[in-house]
């Protein structure tokens, strides 16, 4: 069994550019247990940990999407393809995909929060015959901050998939001006029965409370959401505290949550 609490090496196998801030390392990894939604802890010696959501996924390799921010990110930003990273996870729970099965499936999300919902959004792409349809919404700050191009380009094309893409200002070709949640009601959630869909919302806290909130505003039940929580997870394992809420240690019971449970956890 793998020691929860020690990094392995693995080899960088690619980087590839997002935006000027942003790039995906797609790291050698073939371990097949990963749920989509969960996280790893990234390091480097010397350095430092951070926790670090999936982006993506298959038998031999993951893919970390990570923002130059700090003093760790700076130096990973500095290795190349062939260079060793150390990970350790996966950790904490995913979305639930099987009590999903044969719904229409709603993914919103905003900024970086596109992320952690890639690697879902690839698997219902890859299998249409696990939902009835698709509507993902994904907003961005502006052009320059849009994450995975190719990616949003595939989705539009799919039959099953109803796309909106949004910038909450500026302009560029297929993007509509403003928020994610200004979309929602483009949906047609009324027409259907409760129990035949299911909500996927991850972003900045504020975005994923008012997203949520409209979303019950056009019809759809709170028991139907599901968000992800990005938190100052450290030990991912509940025993630092560091991502406690109350009683809740998001590592632990998150990152994904039920919304109603995660109502009683944005602070």
């Amino acid at each position: 069994m793998m020691n929860p609490w020690l990094p392995e090496k693995h080899k960088i196998l690619d980087i590839i550019k997002e935006t000027d801030m942003e790039s995906t390392f797609v790291v050698e990894y073939d371990h097949p247990s990963i749920q989509h939604g969960q996280f790893f802890q990234l390091s480097l010696p010397k350095i430092g940990e951070a926790p670090i959501s999936v982006s993506s996924f298959d038998d031999h390799c993951v893919c970390f999407t990570i923002r130059r921010v700090g003093k760790l990110t700076n130096v990973i930003f500095d290795l190349q393809p062939g260079d060793d990273l150390f990970i350790r996870g996966p950790y904490g729970k995913g979305f639930p995909l099987d009590e999903f099965k044969g719904k229409h499936i709603i993914v919103i999300a905003g900024g970086t929060g596109v992320s952690p919902v890639r690697s879902t959004l690839h698997h219902y792409l890859s299998h249409p015959e696990e939902c009835k349809d698709v509507y993902a919404i994904a907003g961005f700050r502006d052009a320059e901050h849009v994450l995975f191009t190719k990616d949003l380009e595939a989705f539009e094309s799919a039959d099953h998939f109803h796309t909106t893409w949004t910038l909450d200002r500026g302009e560029k070709e297929g993007f509509k001006q403003g928020f994610a949640m200004n979309f929602v009601k483009d949906i047609p959630i009324k027409e259907w029965n409760d129990n035949d869909y299911a909500v996927i919302i991850v972003g900045p806290p504020i975005m994923m409370s008012t997203t949520a909130k409209e979303c019950m505003n056009q019809g759809v039940k709170e028991e139907n959401i599901y968000v992800s929580f990005e938190r100052k997870m450290s030990c991912a394992l509940g025993k630092c505290g560091h991502c406690k809420i109350n009683e809740t240690y998001v590592c632990l019971e998150g990152p994904v949550f039920p919304y109603t449970k995660a109502k009683t956890l944005m602070d």
